[in-house]
């Protein structure tokens, strides 16, 4: 079986290394000539553990490929995946589905009769359906069939979540579509992972419902981290509890300065937008987009308020990218962070182990530095904004001596009170109201 993957973004460019890796003959589409030389070269133009080597072990072996010929990688091409982006819109909050339709107009024109094409890319409900129309118009009476196909990978694990999926979802029409998924993914097939065999419309419904789920259960923690701060609790503890419930379980129940990245922001946007244009208005989601803008606000405003209480003229940020073992800062929480805190009129220092080359665009006015400890040099208020592992052990009597000021706020609860003691630093996590000072109050 040949395989087309029209896009070598994230979700294409795992999608096709690993389809690869099962076997199948892959062929990589994308428009930019300087990224297909990159990863033709064996180079992966993201950074996620693992892709390096399975990318390089796949073209050696000659069953993956990559290319800017779009018509000729479909043309000999059994299964079609569409892999491209789908950005919010501005203005709505729906999702810009323009490199879909695009996407779909050059697949319609070069693909062979009884092509199986599948969109991988967050679509909202309809698109799929849509997309076929489309392409039934601009090649009447040329049999295809359509499939909608959904991804759950999660940045910085994606090999892994690709191999070992909780379930894979396929949206079909037809027996051909059908067969041609279950073949496609036969080698999980026989690992014994569910597979959803279901409705274009429902697929689609899926994979928003999903995100917006779990992007809830963060921006829940965040406000329960609010009320512990304020009376006497420990979010750490209770989220603890709570999680050992089977029914809520423990995964997205880490409080922090909010959620971003290349999937929840968009997506709870666009599953609000897709209520409103249904009438049948998704007012929870609608309050966690709202939420969460709010919370990214209000944790820089807690960094510039203990920088002015120690006369600082700078402030380190640890991390940068939305999460770790990943170099997207797509709507990461310390892009706006950062922005607020050069705002208020103070230098901020900065180290991410990966992100640092993607962000220095994004953020300009930046000191950007080598490690944590040169980030720290000078700083009066230390902000640790991404749990690395890098930083899970630093030696903090260091950074306290490199430090003019003395506080270290943990916005992602790496550290514990037994860590800090004897460094001399004044330690803030989130959701601990023992290790955050209330309003007007100093350590």
């Amino acid at each position: 079986m040949n395989i087309s993957m029209i896009g070598t973004g994230y979700v294409g460019l795992v999608s096709g290394v690993c389809f690869a890796e099962f076997g199948f003959q892959v062929s990589c589409v994308d428009l930019n000539a300087g990224l297909i030389a990159r990863l033709s070269a064996g180079e992966a133009t993201i950074f996620e553990p693992g892709l390096d080597e399975l990318m390089t072990r796949n073209i050696r072996d000659g069953r993956l490929s990559f290319t800017t010929d779009l018509a000729a990688s479909v043309a000999g091409a059994d299964v079609i995946f569409i892999a491209v982006g789908t950005p919010s819109r501005r203005g709505d909050g729906e999702a810009d589905l323009q490199y879909i339709e695009a996407a779909a107009d050059a697949v319609a024109a070069a693909m062979k009769p009884g092509a199986v094409i599948v969109i991988k890319s967050t679509v909202v409900v309809g698109t799929n359906a849509r997309i076929r129309d489309r392409i039934r118009a601009a090649r009447p009476g040329v049999e295809f069939s359509m499939v909608s196909n959904p991804e759950f990978l999660r940045e910085g694990s994606a090999i892994e979540d690709f191999m070992r999926p909780d379930r894979v979802v396929v949206g079909v029409e037809d027996t051909r579509g059908r067969e041609a998924m279950r073949r496609v993914y036969r080698p999980l097939y026989l690992r014994e992972t569910p597979m959803v065999m279901t409705t274009l419309e429902n697929a689609e419904i899926i994979k928003y419902a999903a995100n917006a789920f779990l992007a809830m259960k963060v921006t829940f923690i965040n406000q329960v981290a609010d009320l512990c701060e304020k009376a006497g609790g420990n979010v750490q503890e209770v989220a603890h509890a709570i999680g050992m419930d089977k029914r809520i379980g423990a995964k997205f129940l880490h409080a922090g300065p909010g959620f971003g990245g290349s999937c929840f922001p968009k997506d709870t946007r666009a599953f609000a937008a897709t209520g409103r244009r249904f009438d049948a208005p998704q007012t929870l989601i609608e309050e966690v987009v709202a939420v969460n803008e709010t919370r990214k606000q209000a944790m820089a405003a807690r960094i510039i308020e203990a920088a002015r209480q120690s006369d600082a003229a700078s402030v380190a940020v640890l991390g940068v990218a939305f999460k770790p073992n990943t170099d997207d800062i797509r709507e990461a929480p310390a892009i706006d962070i950062i922005a607020a805190i050069q705002k208020a009129g103070l230098t901020v220092r900065a180290h991410d182990p990966e992100a640092m080359v993607t962000a220095r665009a994004a953020l300009p006015g930046v000191v950007w530095c080598n490690s944590a400890y040169e980030a720290a040099e000078g700083a009066g208020v230390t902000a640790l904004l991404t749990e690395w592992n890098a930083y899970r052990a630093l030696d903090l009597k260091k950074i306290a001596g490199l430090m003019t000021g003395n506080v270290l706020i943990d916005l992602r609860n790496v550290y514990k009170a037994e860590d800090i003691e004897g460094t001399g630093l004044d330690y803030r996590s989130v959701g601990n109201s023992s290790a955050f000072p209330k309003a007007g109050e100093h350590h």
